[in-house]
């Protein structure tokens, strides 16, 4: 049997990772790690080919430095972008593996890439190729959820989004600078049917996360602020639609989550430019710190408006990881997607955002095994501290 080979750039990564354990166990795969340090890759590959009983092979690449001959040479039919920090990163890898050619799926989160990455579409379709940026928890996983029970609205005004991993969660250096990037740094929301400016980590509130508990959330700039208001723009809503579109993010340990609450006023005066610097020395910290918390993450979607029996309407989605699982949600929208293109299912071609592009059940279906449990209510998110509408 010829199996579908996938490049994974940034597969010995904290996402990555867990991107190749989950598509080597089909047998239709053929996964190839890619990075710039052979030496983890090798060990990476030994351990995957000892759980799959099947070769694993490797690339050693710099993706800021690929170019298209790069990517070809390694025979992959698709490639995987979990390097990241994609913040500060460009399309070169996009790029090459387009012109390589073959498929291409990030799990970019960065607004700014996400939202001008269908720039890329003319030059995907020309050479007959799928390529998809923020195949992650958001943009991905989020209007999978929204799309799935958009049906019980008859016009969705508010959507309110939360994140909040467990302690045990360790990421790399790259995830913390991303993370650190967006303290105390301006970004546009809309809310109350207004465009207005908020600061990362600010708008302290408690989020309930259900069975990983109540945690501290601020905001976070992510793709979903912008795709969901302009999707909803192009609907026949027949009224006001979307009017609030939130996205917070929480860390299960007060005390750290605290500490960014109040950097982030350092940031946004204008005395620090940027924490990302401190990513290093902040991650060695949290690892001393190991113990605290639990192997918990929560992700919560509330969505409200007019149900289609005239009614006002909330429902809360939520998703609760046990077991030190909650790093593998990020990678079901790229599993899912990679998966349909490996059996021929998948045929569209271009550039897109991930936003609906994957069904919530794919996306779950890959989380069977796993010890991750969703549940959809008609109950609010619980919030308190500062509230909406605080900066």
């Amino acid at each position: 049997m010829q199996r579908f080979p996938i490049l994974i750039v940034g597969g010995t990564g904290a996402f990555g990772a867990r991107i190749a354990e989950l598509l080597a166990r089909d047998a239709a795969i053929e996964v190839i790690l890619g990075g710039r340090t052979r030496g983890a890759l090798d060990a990476q590959a030994r351990v995957l080919s000892g759980a799959s009983g099947r070769s694993t092979g490797i690339a050693v690449l710099d993706a800021t430095q690929v170019c298209g001959d790069d990517i070809a040479k390694t025979g992959a039919a698709l490639v995987i972008n979990a390097s990241g920090p994609f913040q500060t990163s460009d399309y070169r890898l996009a790029q090459a593996a387009i012109a390589a050619p073959c498929h291409y799926i990030d799990l970019a989160d960065a607004p700014e890439f996400v939202t001008r990455f269908p720039s890329l579409d003319s030059a995907a379709r020309a050479a007959d190729v799928l390529a998809v940026s923020g195949a992650s928890s958001v943009p991905g996983l989020s209007s999978a959820v929204v799309s799935q029970h958009r049906a019980a609205f008859s016009r969705l005004e508010r959507l309110d989004i939360a994140i909040s991993p467990g302690n045990a969660f360790d990421p790399g250096v790259a995830t913390v600078a991303s993370v650190l990037g967006g303290v105390g740094q301006p970004l546009r929301m809309l809310d109350g049917g207004a465009w207005r400016t908020v600061y990362g980590w600010q708008g302290l509130e408690r989020v309930d996360f259900g069975a990983a508990g109540t945690r501290w959330a601020g905001y976070v700039d992510v793709p979903d602020l912008v795709l969901f208001p302009a999707h909803d723009a192009g609907l026949p809503t027949g009224g006001p639609g979307l009017g609030t579109v939130r996205f917070q993010a929480g860390l299960e340990v007060a005390a750290f989550h605290l500490g960014l609450w109040a950097a982030s006023w350092i940031v946004r005066s204008g005395l620090v430019r940027s924490l990302a610097p401190l990513a290093p020395a902040l991650l060695r910290i949290k690892r001393s710190f190991a113990g605290l918390g639990s192997d918990r993450g929560g992700m919560v979607v509330s969505m409200s408006g007019t149900g289609v029996d005239g009614e006002r309407k909330t429902l809360r989605w939520l998703l609760v990881a046990r077991s030190g699982h909650g790093p593998y949600v990020p990678a079901l929208a790229s599993v899912a997607l990679a998966r349909r293109l490996a059996s021929g299912l998948e045929t569209r071609r271009g550039a897109h955002a991930c936003f609906g592009l994957v069904g919530l059940d794919a996306m779950l279906a890959e989380a069977r095994h796993l010890d991750i449990a969703c549940t959809l209510e008609e109950k609010p998110l619980l919030r308190g501290a500062e509230g909406a509408g605080k900066t």
